[in-house]
């Protein structure tokens, strides 16, 4: 589990392909990762991954097919920049919002402009996630915690501030790219209970 809140950015730095899933190395840009220990989880750009053969300087992770199909992760290359949180611990300030690191799908940036001094991004979620998200409630993309603020049928907009820009990657975004989203793991919980309730009362 995470909080959303970017540790450090690294990089791709290699990739090897075992078959139909894959192997990354991940490198860390800082002393980040100093102290992971092998089998601990790592958010990469929101993706949970398993640390194997961890040093100071980054970890192998392998992808499965899932994971390459619902993530970007399939898009990354050597030299992809990419967010790192390590797994919040009892000692982990809860800055952000609950994460868990299961990528739900990619949405895709539709538009961003100055807002101030910070950064509002517009993004299309797919449909099908859509009713998961509502203003003012929290996101997860790219593995950054973010506030939701504005809805409309699938798009959604979010600000980033100064500090968000400057510790990840969302600030290299163009028109067009596509982001992990993670929505809220509370309103997923929701809807299915009410899902639930729905179906026995039919």
């Amino acid at each position: 589990m995470f909080t959303g809140i970017v540790g450090a950015r690294g990089s791709v730095a290699a990739i090897t392909s075992t078959g139909d899933d894959a192997r990354l190395q991940i490198a860390a840009g800082s002393d980040y990762l100093q102290g992971l220990q092998e089998g601990d989880s790592v958010a990469v750009s929101g993706v949970c991954l398993t640390a194997l053969q961890p040093t100071a300087a980054g970890f192998l992770a392998d992808v499965s097919v899932e994971t390459l199909d619902v993530t970007t992760a399939r898009g990354w290359r050597v030299g992809t920049p990419v967010n790192l949180e390590r797994a919040l611990t009892p000692a982990t300030a809860l800055g952000g919002h609950l994460v868990l690191g299961h990528v739900d799908g990619r949405a895709r940036l539709a538009s961003m402009h100055d807002d101030g001094r910070s950064r509002r991004l517009v993004f299309d979620a797919p449909a099908a996630l859509s009713r998961y998200i509502a203003e003012k409630g929290s996101v997860a993309l790219d593995g950054v915690s973010l506030t939701v603020n504005a809805v409309d049928g699938a798009r959604f907009g979010v600000n980033i501030i100064p500090v968000t820009q400057a510790a990840t990657t969302l600030s290299a975004l163009a028109v067009g790219n596509e982001v992990n989203l993670e929505v809220d793991v509370v309103a997923r919980y929701v809807a299915r209970l009410l899902r639930t309730e729905e179906e026995q009362r039919g």
